[in-house]
């Protein structure tokens, strides 16, 4: 709103922009909501052509979802911005913003959820608002009126450590110790007992390195993607020829596709060669599945996925695999860095942890949408 009725103040000559992680994030989070606010009449835009006119002024779109974004707005001379989520974006694009911003009376009116406590947006901008001309205001979910209780209470309920901290208390906090506390803490709640109708599996592939292993894993999602359940795993810390690993694959989606409806492997992009391996020999075996790249979304969004589902108490394993129940219960937080990183030394198994999000990721969104 304060956006809205700013940009409708200033000369109608004015243009501005609006920026977040990628477009659809944009469209999802912000040009629907407007649109809705100030009514068609008022907001007309074009997504294919990246811009649109707010009361009656131009405002440009953009995405600074890659390296590239930087680029994209070099030689802009604007009136204002709006930034959504201004700490997914990548620093040296907002930089390049803030000097594209030369019209007098310039804004820029952004939004975030706390990150990392040093994170460069908190450093260099939030930290230093009594030097700068910045206004810092901070909104919890509990202020917002229009929304039900109930809604608040199960949303409370999605997020656990970190997550709850920045998202629900609002509190700048450093990613630290184990990722998966509730899981570590009692795992045996989270065993599934076997009677779960399966409605559809995919496999989710990591293949090994020097210090890492090769680790397949199969997940199952319930009717209507309501529960997650890990059915079946396959784990190897040694070095093997890609001929003796196509036999593990097609010996490991062989057996799955035997018990469950599998269709889809989902397998680390970084190895095309292994990948078209896989390919070949799925395919010479018969086993009818559809050998692809993994989308290799950031791991912090898989592991808030994971978290999410299982205070949903959604998220069930299988007893019995022993080397992804490790994984995620030893599942720790790198403390050395600005940003949220896993764990990844050597030390602790992420190959089952990537194999295992490999298989869910093309599916997150129906399961979320679910609860």
């Amino acid at each position: 709103m304060v956006w809205a009725l700013w940009v409708a103040g200033m000369p109608e000559d004015a243009s501005f922009i609006m920026v977040a992680k990628t477009i659809s994030s944009l469209r999802r989070n912000v040009i629907e909501l407007l649109e809705q606010l100030v009514g068609e009449k008022q907001f007309k835009y074009s997504l294919s052509k990246k811009e649109g006119r707010l009361f009656g002024r131009l405002v440009y779109f953009e995405g600074v979802s890659d390296c590239r974004a930087e680029s994209k707005i070099r030689g802009m001379s604007l009136s204002g911005a709006y930034c959504d989520e201004i700490t997914l974006f990548n620093e040296d694009f907002f930089t390049m913003l803030l000097s594209r911003l030369s019209k007098p009376g310039a804004k820029l009116i952004g939004t975030t959820n706390p990150d990392n406590p040093n994170h460069w947006f908190k450093k260099k901008y939030l930290d230093r608002k009594d030097e700068l001309d910045l206004l810092d205001m901070k909104f919890l979910i509990d202020d917002n009126p229009f929304l039900s209780r109930d809604y608040v209470e199960n949303l409370k309920k999605e997020y656990t450590g970190v997550f709850y901290d920045r998202f629900i208390l609002g509190l700048w906090k450093a990613a630290e110790g184990i990722i998966y506390r509730e899981f570590a803490e009692d795992t045996k709640k989270f065993f599934a007992d076997g009677n779960e109708e399966i409605m559809l599996a995919s496999i989710g592939v990591d293949f090994g390195g020097n210090k890492s292993a090769h680790a397949f894993v199969c997940t199952g999602f319930t009717k209507g993607f309501r529960e997650v359940i890990v059915l079946e795993e396959f784990y190897m810390k040694k070095a093997v020829s890609p001929e003796e690993l196509e036999k593990c694959f097609v010996n490991f989606v062989r057996m799955c596709k035997e018990k469950y409806p599998v269709y889809d492997v989902y397998c680390d992009s970084a190895e095309t060669t292994l990948i078209a391996g896989f390919e070949v020999a799925a395919a010479r075996a018969g086993l009818a599945v559809d050998v692809r790249k993994a989308k290799k979304s950031k791991v912090t969004q898989r592991i808030r996925f994971f978290n999410m589902i299982m205070s949903q108490e959604r998220f069930k394993i299988r007893r019995e695999l022993v080397h992804l129940i490790d994984a995620i219960s030893g599942a720790l937080w790198d403390d050395k860095g600005s940003c949220d990183i896993r764990l990844d030394d050597g030390t602790v198994n992420v190959d089952s942890l990537d194999a295992m999000e490999y298989s869910v990721e093309n599916y997150m969104e129906d399961i979320l949408n679910q609860f």
